[in-house]
């Protein structure tokens, strides 16, 4: 892996890092490698509706598709495909820059892609409850060309439980978002138009024994 300073990325990471130092989150516009985001994109635009699958809450026994809480489908990125490897390699070095600078103790990534037709949600939740989960950092990034304020479909993030207004996030391609995990309640408001993300977590280790955290 390439130093952070010859990646090319050492002011978003830094900027990333700074932000969530300060405040918990971090919104960059147009902060997404062009040439990544161009790949993911085209991607995306390969893919076949079989690919998706019916995006649902909770993890493992746990797991159920409710429509009343998201709408959305999603496809796991493992990494096959050039883009995907690419995609893993740049939140790696996130991942190492980051707990470098902020001692987080990330060890691991998990993401996928997120389509939302028109009308889809995602209603207000946490990506990760305290003591419940090893998710620690919630990363979202953009992949709508020409997004328009009337195709809404805005993020919202939360300060807390009791925040009503919260931080609405435009998903203009290639914007990336980070925030902590636990601290942030956040909801996905309907779009006018197909909407598409990549949304992934970086998490704790938490390996016991024979058992090897995190699954999928």
């Amino acid at each position: 892996m390439k130093p952070i300073k010859e990646s090319g990325n050492g002011l978003l990471f830094t900027k990333i890092a700074k932000d969530l130092s300060d405040q918990g989150y971090s919104v960059t516009p147009d902060g997404l490698p062009k040439s990544l985001a161009s790949a993911l994109y085209k991607q995306l635009k390969a893919m076949k509706d079989s690919e998706f699958d019916t995006a649902g809450i909770g993890r493992k026994q746990n797991h159920r598709v409710s429509d009343v809480v998201r709408t959305d489908e999603i496809c796991w990125i493992d990494g096959t495909s050039k883009a995907g490897q690419e995609w893993l390699e740049w939140s790696s070095e996130l991942r190492e820059f980051l707990n470098l600078q902020l001692f987080l103790g990330l060890f691991s990534f998990e993401s996928h892609f997120a389509h939302y037709a028109p009308g889809d949600f995602y209603k207000r939740h946490l990506d990760a409850f305290k003591g419940e989960s090893n998710r620690v950092l919630s990363l979202v990034v953009y992949l709508n060309p020409d997004w328009k304020a009337e195709d809404e479909g805005q993020l919202v993030l939360y300060s807390d439980a009791d925040d009503r207004e919260g931080v609405k996030v435009t998903p203009n391609f290639g914007t990336v978002v980070a925030f902590l995990s636990e601290g942030f309640p956040h909801e996905v408001l309907p779009a006018a138009r197909d909407r598409y993300s990549i949304a992934g977590w970086f998490r704790l280790n938490t390996s016991h024994m024979d058992r090897v955290d995190p699954p999928r």
